[in-house]
């Protein structure tokens, strides 16, 4: 009796624990890190536009299918640290800024980045999807 009262609990109580934008950002990148494509493109809303170093990246297809495989191989071999964070939520739709330090050695080379990311994301029945992403970065001083 117990655990079936805890069950239907549970199960009412699941929109509750869906995802903050914050999270799902860092969902996202735990998947790449981890060379989870699938998961990845889950996290993305189909229009997605991914600006970086001048270049757009206009769908979840046009990245997954060009730039996703890089940007694994990439997350792979080095770590990122978040140094500063901000979330905003306003009705369905939020934003995520970051500021990160990615270090590793990738293709014969050491890396060390300062980076920044602008994620905007948009609430889908009870979960947040990444509609667009801006990433920046420079080697440091």
């Amino acid at each position: 009796m117990r655990l079936t009262s805890f069950i239907a609990l549970s199960i009412t109580c699941l929109p509750l624990f869906a995802a903050t934008p914050t999270e799902t950002v860092a969902a996202f990148h735990t998947a790449l890190a981890a060379g989870q494509a699938e998961r990845v493109a889950e996290l993305m809303s189909p229009g997605i536009q991914i600006y970086e170093s001048g270049y757009v990246e206009r769908s979840r297809d046009e990245y997954t299918g060009h730039h996703l495989a890089a940007d694994i191989a990439f997350a792979k071999a080095t770590s990122i640290k978040v140094l500063k964070q901000n979330e905003r939520i306003g009705g369905d739709l939020a934003v995520v800024m970051q500021e990160t330090e990615t270090t590793g050695k990738y293709k014969g080379k050491n890396i060390q980045l300062l980076g920044t990311e602008t994620a905007l994301l948009e609430k889908q029945g009870d979960k947040w999807l990444i509609t667009h992403i801006h990433w920046s970065s420079r080697k440091p001083k």
